[in-house]
């Protein structure tokens, strides 16, 4: 009988899984502003006039180096924090679905529109003949902010999800997420840029609706570049997502490109998965999966398998049937696709007995008393029973089995 102890990992083994689960782009530029907020805390920098986006400079000096310095330079711990935790989710999603080169490109086009975007605003409102605006030439606007809104507008556009959670308060439909989220941030922070957050929405839209199409090489131009000798040891890197891997046309699914069904993938559940996630870095059959989902499933035991559900199963009962696939006394196949299959001759099961539980049947079911145990633990229903299946009815076993799931 084994001991019934229950362990979890320590909190530096999962800061260390949550950080190795993000690819590499999106970890290198949170790498990059967290250093750029530590030199300037350490320097006493905090002026930002040389760096930040400011529409009076930028026109009479054309300091265009300010459309990308702004974006990395924060105002204060409370700033760059909020800003790189926001990033870490839809920064790794995207990545993910696009590849880390890819993603670089989309980037700067966005960083690019949005500056753009801002200083032609702040220009008619600041010379028009009617009111000027002053202070928008004069404004001085820094942080990874704006090109958050645009990321939050392209996922809220792909999930395909009708209403979001604001803050896990109440919903709102999705079409007016990006803009309640523009509200609430101007009313509860000070010093936060209406304009710029403002402009990286709009980017976010015309990218959605495909209006930067044309601004989006092909997928031979980026293959070029992962390709050549000067990025071998980014391409090398175990987090890089080769863009051969994500989506093989050369932007995303936009509405006016490809008719997308919801994908299910929000903020709220990206960091619920976000441990579950794998960099794909091998090309894989789009032909026969979700272009925007690369890779190939397998099971436990890592040979490729057809894991495509009959009509009818249930998800849990086919859990419980991978679980049970991989475990020493398994029934055969033959309860899965009724075809007569050789038994092994370890374990003499008639086949049909086999073929007399159906599928939807499964094995005998665990006791109420042993479900009732491991829910109050924690455990969700449907994993303990799952668990128990797997287990053969043990409960130190199916204890072990959930706890390494949720490790």
């Amino acid at each position: 009988m084994r001991p019934n102890i229950v362990t979890e990992a320590g909190i530096q083994t999962r800061v260390s899984q949550w950080w190795n689960a993000i690819p590499f782009l999106t970890s290198s530029v949170v790498v990059v502003c967290g250093l750029i907020y530590l030199i300037c805390l350490l320097t006493g920098y905090d002026t930002f006039y040389e760096v930040c986006f400011l529409p009076s400079a930028i026109l009479s000096r054309f300091q265009v180096y300010r459309f990308y310095t702004a974006i990395l330079f924060h105002g204060s711990m409370l700033h760059v924090m909020f800003n790189m935790m926001a990033l870490v989710p839809m920064g790794s999603e995207l990545e993910r679905i696009m590849g880390s080169v890819r993603l670089f490109y989309l980037t700067i086009l966005l960083a690019t529109t949005n500056a753009v975007l801002h200083l032609l605003i702040a220009s008619l409102a600041g010379y028009n003949p009617f009111y000027q605006y002053d202070h928008l030439m004069n404004e001085c606007a820094i942080g990874f902010s704006g090109i958050l809104f645009s990321m939050i507008v392209i996922e809220t556009s792909l999930s395909g999800v009708t209403s979001r959670s604001v803050f896990g308060l109440f919903n709102v439909p999705a079409k007016l997420y990006p803009w309640i989220l523009l509200i609430a941030f101007q009313l509860l922070m000070t010093n936060v840029s209406l304009l710029g957050h403002l402009c990286g929405i709009l980017s976010g839209f015309a990218y959605s609706y495909g209006l930067f199409n044309f601004l989006m090489p092909g997928s031979s131009f980026f293959s070029n570049i992962e390709s050549a000798s000067w990025m071998a040891s980014c391409v090398r890197r175990p987090k890089f997502i080769m863009c051969t891997g994500g989506n093989p046309s050369s932007y995303m699914p936009t509405y006016s490109v490809q008719n997308t069904t919801s994908s299910g993938f929000s903020t709220g559940n990206a960091w619920r998965s976000l441990s579950s996630w794998l960099p794909q870095r091998e090309a894989s059959n789009q032909s026969s999966e979700d272009s925007r989902f690369p890779g190939r499933g397998r099971t436990l035991s890592g040979t490729a398998r057809d894991l495509t559900p009959p009509a009818g199963e249930t998800n849990p009962n086919l859990h419980a049937r991978l679980l049970e696939d991989n475990t020493p006394d398994r029934l055969s196949d033959a309860t899965v696709t009724g075809m007569p299959e050789p038994i092994p001759t370890t374990r003499q099961v008639p086949i049909a007995n086999a073929a007399v539980l159906p599928q939807s049947q499964g094995r005998v079911g665990a006791s109420e008393e042993q479900i009732q145990k491991l829910v109050a633990m924690g455990f969700e229903r449907t994993q303990v029973e799952v668990a128990l299946a797997a287990a053969d009815d043990d409960l130190n076993v199916a204890v072990e089995i959930l706890m390494s799931q949720q490790g």
